[in-house]
């Protein structure tokens, strides 16, 4: 499977359905590099973003490497590298899923109780939201992206993409 997925990949999906995961155990199968957008997005912690000019320069930069995979939840900065993209995943997991992820990882960079809580609620407002890095952005993205494309549901058919 990881030869039909080509030198550069993203990886789409709600916050805990196991983007960086994946992102991690097929760069140590194929030596790709990984970029991280919730590291482009944020600076040093939750709450301080980066300039969207300077987010946006990042992932050019990244994106024309020649492989990589390029992870996360921000379909306005995926968009920039998905003209380059060989594949797109899409990790299109439940709230459930999503919810056991976030609850095993625990809070992100240092974010206070308030923030985690409102990041809880952000996450789980996915399907409802009509942003960029929502349920419907994402299914744009899926749509409309030409290359080879999976959009997975379960853990098991992530599993898949391994073997």
């Amino acid at each position: 499977m990881i030869e039909t997925l080509g030198p550069r990949v993203v990886i789409i999906g709600n916050s805990g359905s196991g983007k960086s995961t994946l992102a991690r155990q097929l760069a140590m199968r194929a030596s790709f590099r990984t970029t991280d957008l919730d590291h482009v997005h944020w600076l040093d912690k939750v709450g301080s973003q980066r300039d969207e000019a300077q987010a946006r320069d990042m992932v050019h930069v990244a994106a024309r490497s020649p492989r990589w995979i390029i992870e996360g939840v921000y379909g306005w900065l995926v968009e920039i590298a998905l003209p380059r993209a060989t594949a797109l995943i899409w990790l299109d997991m439940p709230w459930g899923v999503c919810r056991a992820g976030l609850e095993a990882r625990g809070p992100w960079r240092e974010a206070t109780p308030e923030a985690y809580a409102d990041f809880l609620k952000w996450v789980e407002d996915y399907w409802d939201r009509t942003t960029s890095s929502s349920f419907a952005g994402h299914l744009a993205l899926y749509e409309s992206f030409d290359g080879f494309k999976l959009r997975l549901h379960n853990r098991s058919e992530v599993a898949g993409v391994m073997s």
